[in-house]
């Protein structure tokens, strides 16, 4: 680390927990906040101190959600029989944004990776096989990245759910082999939607 001011350093070394942020990245934020308005650096500081005060995860669906309640457990506008499993909250969103689905969510909050130290017991099975009997679930799409850990945790979702009577499907291959669901465009994620196959 360069001869920077104990503080920056400290600024740098906060920023760069961020994903994708490297040590050139970090600097440049940093530097870039120290000629912000003492105004905006407060209002960044409690927008991020009241962080877990306004955002919390649905019971029900493990959805990301806020004070005003969720609106993927809205079962007046959603249809309970079909079920769409993501692996964190943040996919919800890109999901939404293709307005091809409308039934309801169940986000695992983890992808099986064993080097990680990521097993099934991280993935909120037991919920999600309640919330199929509860809801009486018909279908359960499967909308997991394409990469090893999102193919080894379909796998292992299709076995586990493979008795139960329902119908599963996983979302088309036109997903780019690798991708996160947050990166893609949206019309490649509501074609892969549309042409979800049996899994």
């Amino acid at each position: 680390m360069k001869k920077y001011p104990t503080h920056l350093i400290k600024l740098i070394d906060v920023l760069k927990r961020l994903p994708g942020v490297g040590n050139k990245s970090a600097e440049r934020f940093a530097f870039d906040l120290i000629d912000w308005p003492q105004s905006h650096l407060k209002e960044m500081a409690a927008v991020l101190d009241s962080l877990r005060d306004h955002l919390d995860h649905c019971q029900e669906c493990g959805c990301l959600v806020g004070k005003e309640g969720c609106p993927f457990c809205n079962l007046d506008k959603r249809d309970p029989k079909l079920l769409c499993i993501v692996a964190y909250p943040k996919d919800v969103f890109a999901l939404e944004d293709t307005h091809e689905y409308r039934g309801v969510y169940h986000v695992l909050g983890n992808l099986l990776s064993p080097l990680e130290g990521k097993g099934p017991e991280q993935l909120r099975l037991s919920q999600l096989r309640q919330r199929i009997a509860d809801l009486q679930v018909k279908e359960v799409v499967i909308a997991l990245d394409s990469t090893l850990e999102g193919d080894a945790t379909a796998l292992y979702l299709k076995k586990e759910l493979e008795n139960s009577q329902l119908s599963i499907s996983r979302l088309a291959f036109g997903l780019p082999m690798g991708s996160s669901l947050d990166y893609v465009d949206g019309g490649t994620l509501a074609r892969a939607f549309a042409g979800r196959a049996r899994f």
